[in-house]
């Protein structure tokens, strides 16, 4: 295994072992005290016994259409990150302090490959304000406003916002939010449709197949299409949750599509 790049193709990944939390104890003391080879066999023992957290990380951006194999690599860089630094007198499981940094190093992985291209000077700005916001989270207690980072960092506040703005990754519509077991609730799921009502009746002539619905269903279209609500809006106003919402929604736009 090289440090900087791990390759897993053709690997069973369920056949990875898995540390216990005293077995990565006893590797972090070796890497922090141990002789130079002590410390070189602990480190790629912590690498190796760490590879499935990394997979599960990876797995909640596995809707980005990034390459998984790319993915994983870049997962590890932060998980060798995470090794190197931490400390070993915290009272903390390695897994709460390497989970972070490796999200941490995809997110900055998809950020700069951005198919939104940010000037480096702007993507500059932003990372200095994300540590900066750091900083203040850790002195104050709290998170910072945008105002208190803006005034830490010396620019005017819109340059901070413009900035942090600009490295936000686009979410795709059909990113699931939720689900229940049965019904997933996607990103589309909790936007409201403000079109015209008279439009969109006329545009799929489905006002005879509206009829055939129950009156639960016909509300549920009613105020979803016509009204404009979201899901989660639509379920407090009726009185069930949303994945019934989405359910029930379902069945009847299915209903509708086939009369």
């Amino acid at each position: 295994m090289q440090y900087n790049k791990v390759e897993i193709c053709g690997v069973n990944t369920s056949n990875l072992k898995v540390l216990t939390e005293k077995e990565k104890k006893e590797l972090l003391n070796i890497i922090k005290n141990g002789t130079e080879s002590e410390k070189k066999l602990a480190r790629e023992k912590m690498i190796n016994g760490n590879l499935r957290l990394v997979l599960s990380v990876i797995q909640r951006f596995q809707n980005r259409g990034e390459n998984p194999d790319d993915l994983f690599q870049v997962g590890v860089i932060g998980l060798i990150k995470a090794i190197d630094n931490f400390d070993c007198s915290l009272d903390v499981r390695f897994s709460t302090y390497g989970v972070p940094m490796i999200i941490g190093e995809v997110r900055r992985y998809l950020r700069d490959n951005n198919a939104v291209r940010v000037s480096r000077s702007m993507r500059d700005t932003a990372y200095h304000a994300m540590q900066i916001k750091e900083e203040l989270t850790n002195k104050l207690n709290r998170e910072p406003s945008v105002e208190e980072i803006a005034e830490k960092m010396e620019l005017p506040k819109h340059t901070v916002v413009l900035a942090l703005e600009a490295i936000v990754e686009p979410v795709s519509l059909y990113e699931p939010l939720f689900t229940d077991g049965n019904d997933t609730i996607y990103v589309m799921d909790q936007i409201g449709d403000t079109s015209d009502d008279s439009d969109w009746i006329d545009e799929i002539s489905i006002k005879d197949n509206i009829r055939g619905l129950s009156p639960r269903e016909k509300k549920i279209i009613g105020l979803r299409f016509f009204k404009g609500k979201t899901q989660m809006e639509v379920a407090d106003e009726i009185g069930i949750s949303q994945a019934q919402v989405s359910r029930i929604e379902k069945s009847a736009l299915q209903r509708i599509k086939g009369e």
